[in-house]
């Protein structure tokens, strides 16, 4: 059984009503896929490209959360389109940066729940063979560093803890696919290296399969298994970090001299910090 199987999709967002052109006529979003169809595998895979090339709405597409104008997803045999909510979060989990969260309640008891309401029904084992830990939930706690926020709730958390506990929540809700759209933003250097690193052991020892949408490319290519690289024109490129991510294509997706894209994300943030100190003023005359 293939992974995930798109079928003749044809795909546009819906009109914003009131976004009107200068004319004020209705904007009408354009068509991002027309009778596309792909076959794409499990593992461990990265989607990266340069921003609007298509990333965060493929990863909407093929775990359920929105559908196409015409065509069908199937993944892992199932329409996740046809599911009620509960059966397409035990087929696909889905977590996003910048997710907000109005409870109070605290971190360690949000933790305990999503363990024990998912597929692991609280009851799971840890899957490094060290001995470190007793069962899963005590060993992503120590992963993605949580120990030190148990007692507080999410609303107090900063936006790397938050992402932290997001990783936590995908890993112990036990859904047999995991798709994340930039799940590791505000996060420090090395733990995106430590959660990569059990993302790609957990993989391999679970048999879960992991999407994930990356702009920083060095830890694509130390950590990917697979890499599916997207152009602004919607096209794309499937293999292995070293197949995929050579300079030449990774001009032609981004536009840009490929020496510009090492450290994507802190050159990213500089940028930006450039421009906003452009228009308040701060550059240097």
């Amino acid at each position: 059984m293939n992974f995930l199987e798109l079928n003749d999709i044809t795909f546009a967002y819906p009109p914003v009503e009131g976004d009107l052109d200068e004319n004020g006529k209705q904007i009408v979003p354009p068509i991002m896929w027309e009778g596309f169809s792909a076959t794409l595998p499990g593992g461990f895979v990265h989607l990266v490209g340069p921003n609007g090339c298509g990333k965060s709405t493929l990863l909407l597409l093929t775990s359920g959360r929105i559908s196409p104008v015409a065509g069908t997803v199937s993944l892992l045999g199932q329409n996740p389109h046809a599911l009620n909510e509960e059966e397409r979060n035990l087929l696909a989990s889905f977590i996003y940066q910048n997710m907000e969260f109005e409870t109070d309640e605290k971190t360690g008891a949000l933790l305990n729940q999503v363990y024990a309401n998912g597929a692991h029904k609280g009851n799971a084992a840890a899957i490094r063979s060290d001995g470190a830990h007793k069962d899963l939930l005590s060993e992503v706690i120590d992963i993605f560093e949580l120990g030190g926020v148990l007692q507080h709730p999410l609303t107090g958390l900063s936006k790397g803890e938050i992402q932290r506990v997001l990783l936590a929540f995908s890993i112990l809700y036990g859904s047999k696919s995991i798709f994340m759209d930039e799940p590791m933003f505000a996060m420090e250097l090395p733990q995106k290296e430590k959660s990569l690193a059990y993302l790609r052991d957990f993989v391999k020892k679970t048999g879960t399969t992991v999407y994930l949408s990356m702009h920083d490319l060095e830890l694509t290519r130390k950590y990917a298994e697979q890499v599916l690289l997207m152009y602004p024109n919607h096209d794309m490129d499937l293999g292995t970090p070293e197949e995929v991510l050579t300079n030449e294509d990774l001009e032609k997706a981004y536009g840009v001299p490929a020496s510009m894209l090492r450290d994507g994300e802190e050159y990213t943030r500089n940028h930006l910090k450039e421009v906003s100190d452009l228009f308040t003023g701060k550059t240097e005359k």
